[in-house]
């Protein structure tokens, strides 16, 4: 029990109630309080639950807070009587039941919060059937569920997302990574693009390897297309086969049939539509008609009042009078051979309604075996779209049914591993038993170190208190007994009690001196406490600038790691460098002209004789067209006009083509030939 105290003064300190209660303040407290309290650890975990309870029906408190301890789950020790008890205790604030309701919702905050936040959205409202009849009632109750199961995946799918590790820091760094990987990606392909340019037909090799990768994605969805094509010849093979295997059964049932049984069958069905045609039809058609017949009679006649149908009353009346007079008459005369024909009549009569009785069943049973057919014909061809699947017929079916078999099997070995879960229950049922025994024997113990510490019976005498107050209260409630007994019971009730207080009061003396110490250890933690703090915030200022310390010597140490790695690839290009003049040195000195031929020097030099006599030649030829450039230009002028001259005498020649006269053509020629002189 005290242990439970000091858990339950222990979180009540910390946050959010911040109470700063220690054992003693606690167990001072009031019942009205402790409810508060009790309320407030309700509110932490359902906001729905602030209250000042001051301002609430006691009733309408214990209604409330039973609710939501049903809600969490909470189940009080014992059984029904100990449940009136819980409630009662509830109500008044009793510390034995306050206590332990306490420690168990401080032990799991953060676990019934969870439960209270699901409690408002899947505690499901019990609607009367009455009203569900209604399908506007109906319609919003089923939107409700569903609404409720959607609510329950969504939960599910966001408890697994805060499980599943991922964190918002981790996520921004994968971003960050993948923007750094996009811009060296665009960097790489502008470098492409500028190495893709000085390419020739750079533009027709892009267009064909579009065209390539196009090709590749065409290629890779038509073989996935392959794939769902074959997957479906695969399904329409099963179903040919299924439905070769079933026109196998028809036809061996066909040709086990004997033609005897087959013409028998025949031979039936021709007799009952020959009967249903020649006798039953007309005579349903005959009453239909007379039906018929007498409705339009009744139709055609003039509406009837009261007294047209008492006057229709009294002259059936009369009839039927008339008609069992004439039975009496013909009873009376007991002819031998009309009452054989009678008999007959009766039979015949008896075996016509027998015959159309059977008829009437025979197609009743027809029209329901062709309504079966259909509701048949329709469920397989639902399950074959469904999933594609045949009823299940002939071995088949048993097959499925060898399969429930086994599964039967296995539900047997399921229903023995239950029956062991119940034998292990047994033996849990057991071990409780025997840790309550050494519950008992640790309630010795503590009597023991009670007696040792100097208060033996402490919790001895607050259990008799309370025993003597049940007692009391029960005896305050029995009936017929006399005044001199209940005082006789209330003088020992007070002398039990005065010895108590005598026993009680040394234990007291030493409360208050611990109250006493308690009161100036609490001020000395205080004083420890604020110096704590202060010393706290102290450690709090240097550890800050010792971190801004830290960080800069950092930053620092980086920038010397990277002009480290700097220098040392500085280094490593010199050496290279300094490694190359050696060689080129030896190569130079050396006596070898093959040496001489591989040093860079000797290369150079024969690279700049090459590239001086080319120059030469280049500038002769450069210095050759220059020369020839004046009378080249001269002799293209020239040519263009011949073409031009060409060209007129072509169009003149065409023009003047259509003219006969001999003189104009000579006239022209001479024209043309003046006009070459003068061109020469």
């Amino acid at each position: 029990m005290s242990d439970q105290i000091k858990f339950i003064v222990d979180n009540l300190n910390k946050e959010p109630f911040r109470k700063n209660y220690n054992l003693i303040t606690f167990d001072s407290l009031e019942p009205m309080q402790l409810l508060q309290i009790l309320n407030d650890v309700l509110a932490e975990i359902d906001p729905k639950q602030v209250v000042d309870i001051r301002e609430e029906m006691p009733e309408h408190t214990a209604k409330r807070m039973l609710s939501l301890l049903g809600i969490l789950k909470y189940k009080p020790p014992g059984n029904a009587t100990d449940m009136s008890t819980f409630r009662q205790g509830l109500v008044i604030g009793s510390k034995p039941v306050i206590y332990p309701v306490l420690h168990w919702l401080l032990q799991r905050t953060n676990e019934l919060k969870k439960r209270a936040y699901l409690a408002r959205f899947l505690i499901k409202l019990e609607v009367p059937s009455e009203f569900l009849q209604d399908e506007t009632v109906a319609d919003t109750n089923k939107q409700y569920e569903e609404l409720m199961e959607a609510f329950k995946t969504l939960h599910k799918e966001c408890e697994q997302l805060k499980t599943s590790g991922f964190s918002t820091a981790e996520i921004r760094r994968d971003i960050s990574a993948m923007e750094d990987e996009k811009d060296q990606l665009i960097k790489r392909v502008e470098r492409l693009k500028k190495r893709v340019e000085t390419v020739q037909n750079h533009q027709r090799m892009l267009k064909i390897a579009r065209q390539l990768r196009v090709e590749k994605e065409r290629e890779e969805f038509l073989a996935q297309q392959k794939q769902e094509q074959k997957n479906q010849l695969f399904h329409a093979v099963q179903r040919l086969q299924r439905v070769q295997n079933q026109l196998k059964s028809m036809r061996h049932a066909a040709a086990d049939a004997k033609p005897e049984s087959l013409m028998k069958r025949l031979e039936e069905e021709i007799k009952f539509n020959s009967y249903m045609v020649t006798e039953k039809f007309p005579k349903e058609l005959e009453s239909k008609k007379k039906e018929l017949h007498f409705l339009q009679k009744v139709v055609s006649e003039p509406a009837m009042g009261h007294s047209d149908l008492l006057e229709l009353e009294s002259n059936i009346n009369e009839i039927n009078t008339q008609i069992n007079q004439l039975i009496e008459k013909k009873m009376m005369r007991n002819e031998p051979i009309e009452g054989k024909l009678s008999l007959y009549r009766q039979q015949a009569s008896i075996i016509s309604r027998k015959k159309e009785a059977k008829a009437e069943e025979l197609q009743e049973a027809k029209e329901k075996l062709a309504s079966l057919e259909r509701e048949v014909s329709v469920k397989t061809n639902q399950t074959r779209e469904f999933d594609g699947t045949e009823v299940l017929k002939g071995d088949e079916f048993k097959r499925y049914v060898s399969k429930l078999r086994s599964k039967s099997t296995v539900f047997k070995k399921k229903h023995q591993i239950i029956a062991e879960f119940k034998a292990e229950f047994g033996l849990l049922q057991r071990t409780e038993e025997l840790l309550k025994q050494r519950h008992e024997n640790v309630q010795h113990q503590l009597r023991t170190i009670e007696e040792k510490k100097g208060i033996s019976g402490y919790s001895y005498t607050q259990e008799e208190l309370e025993r003597v107050s049940a007692l009391k209260s029960e005896v305050d409630e029995m009936k017929g007994r006399t005044l001199d007994d209940m005082s006789e019971m209330v003088k020992k009730l007070n002398s039990l009690v005065s010895e108590k207080k005598s026993a009680l009061a040394p234990v007291i003396k030493e409360l208050r001196q611990l109250r006493q110490k308690c009161q100036e250890l609490t001020q000395e933690c205080d004083e420890k406490k604020s110096q704590y703090d202060s010393c706290a915030a102290g450690l709090e200022s240097n550890r800050s600038k010792l971190e801004q310390e830290v960080r800069g010597l950092r930053e620092e140490c980086l920038q010397e790691e990277s002009r480290y790695h700097y220098t040392n690839c500085m280094i490593k290009n010199l050496e290279v460098q300094l490694r190359r003049a050696t060689d080129e040195m030896k190569a130079y000195v050396s006596s070898d002209q093959q040496e001489k031929r591989k040093a860079i020097r000797q290369q150079y030099t024969k690279n700049i004789t090459e590239q001086e006599n080319l120059g030469k030649k280049l500038r002769e030829k450069q210095k050759a067209v220059r020369e020839s450039h004046g009378p080249n230009m001269k002799q293209a002028k020239m040519w263009r006009d011949f073409e031009q001259l060409m060209e007129c005498k072509k169009q003149c020649f065409l023009k003047q083509q259509s003219q006969t006269s001999i003189g104009q053509r000579n006239l022209l020629g001479t024209n043309i030939s003046c006009f070459e002189e003068t061109f020469i």
